[in-house]
């Protein structure tokens, strides 16, 4: 096991090799300057060794698959149109959100403050970032003034909240905190030497300054200080573990890419990754020194997985199958459930309450459930929306969203 530590010093990310880490605490290095706060040093700690704030690891969504489909991102978009006229509705659930953007820009995640449900940021590639004070139905565009100074185009891909304290992630690898509703945003130097690139950001409830950061290679960083100081949640980098394990039986480990496609995250805090090819998937729980590999429960390759309401895991196929697990945990049981999707790939599945849900995919197709994902009918009042869905999310009890490509937002209005 390597003896050195890493230091959250100022500079990208970029992925590393694999390799097994010994109590890694992240640090914010000595001199790194912090936007709106002024300090001549960044604080040192050292890493406890001792039970789960030892050892830092490695390592909701179609987040990832999404961001892959965009491509590299392109310039800044200048002379967006104006803010929508009006909204279009669709169904007697949903309506379509005109938004201030191009159709080139890839809708990436969306989050509310916890303070006002109202209040709420919508993400993607190009760096955009708007702004919503009605619950979602109309959209302004704004700008970060610390994401803009270095000239970098990022893509933002995750945002979370606890009350007005947030946190943004994007790449290239950036981290961007809030203390006040998104009214005043300050860039956090991240280490070059992080393994892979931030991808899920959580806002931890109860005392301010606590998130949560997850790298597509697996890495998980804890911080209870304003991220002034990290510790890791796990040893080694998923690399590492599926090299151990790569003889015990796991289908398609010796593929590994070094990514996930796809990584979900529940409100107890485990976690489910789905392999950068979908022969695999890997789960991790709070104290869970490694991630765990499990071989997928079916013959089709593996779209994507996430929970239910109920903490249940689901799971889609890349023939359009969904399967709900027969109890709430991490599983490796699964139920096939009826769709009927024809061919039209599932890219992501989000529960409005233990029994209502919706799966989304490819040509506009939305499918619904009212008996918590045993069956599912397609509504067909989005059969003329030229988008592939791919994100839907019910972050709390008043606010429904789908993204889309074509920049495609439909709000729901039941």
């Amino acid at each position: 096991m390597a003896s050195s530590g890493l230091a959250l010093q100022s500079g990208v990310a970029a992925r590393g090799a694999a390799h097994r880490l010994k109590a890694p605490a992240l640090r914010r290095e000595a001199g790194g300057a912090r936007p709106h706060r002024e300090t001549a040093s960044g604080p040192r700690c050292e890493a406890s060794t001792s039970g789960a704030d030892a050892p830092l690891g490695v390592d909701r969504r179609v987040v990832l698959g999404a961001a892959a489909a965009a491509g590299a991102a392109g310039a800044l978009g200048l002379g967006l149109p104006p803010a929508a006229e009006a909204n279009r509705v669709v169904s007697s659930s949903w309506e379509q959100v005109e938004l201030p953007i191009s159709p080139e820009i890839v809708l990436l995640d969306i989050g509310f403050t916890g303070s006002n449900p109202n209040h709420g940021f919508l993400l993607g590639t190009r760096q955009t970032l708007l702004e919503t004070t009605d619950g979602g139905s109309t959209w302004t565009k704004r700008d970060i003034q610390a994401a803009l100074d270095e000239g970098f185009n990022y893509r933002f891909t995750s945002i979370d909240f606890a009350g007005d304290e947030g946190w943004i992630v994007g790449k290239p690898a950036i981290l961007l905190h809030t203390t006040d509703g998104g009214a005043n945003w300050e860039r956090i130097p991240l280490s070059g030497k992080l393994p892979g690139t931030p991808i899920v950001i959580t806002a931890l409830p109860g005392a301010k300054g606590q998130a949560e950061m997850t790298t597509d290679q697996g890495a998980i960083y804890v911080t209870s200080d304003g991220a002034y100081t990290w510790r890791a949640a796990v040893q080694e980098t998923v690399d590492a573990t599926l090299n151990r394990t790569v003889s015990s039986g796991i289908s398609g480990a010796s593929y590994y890419e070094g990514y996930f496609a796809n990584i979900n995250r529940s409100k107890s805090g485990d976690y489910v990754a789905v392999s950068s090819r979908g022969n695999f998937y890997m789960t991790w729980s709070p104290g869970d020194q490694f991630w765990s590999p499990h071989n997928r429960p079916i013959a089709r390759r593996v779209q994507n997985m996430g929970w239910t309401v109920d903490n249940k895991l689901w799971l889609t196929t890349r023939g359009g199958d969904v399967y709900v697990a027969s109890d709430p945990g991490i599983s490796e049981s699964f139920k096939q459930t009826q769709i009927g999707a024809r061919g039209f790939g599932i890219l992501d599945v989000g529960f409005r309450n233990e029994k209502e849900g919706y799966a989304c995919g490819g040509s506009g197709s939305l499918f619904k459930t009212v008996d918590g994902g045993k069956t599912w009918k397609r509504d067909r009042s989005f059969d003329d929306i030229p988008a592939n869905l791919y994100d839907i999310n019910f972050k709390n009890g008043k606010n429904g969203f789908v993204l889309g490509n074509n920049g495609v937002l439909l709000k729901y209005i039941a």
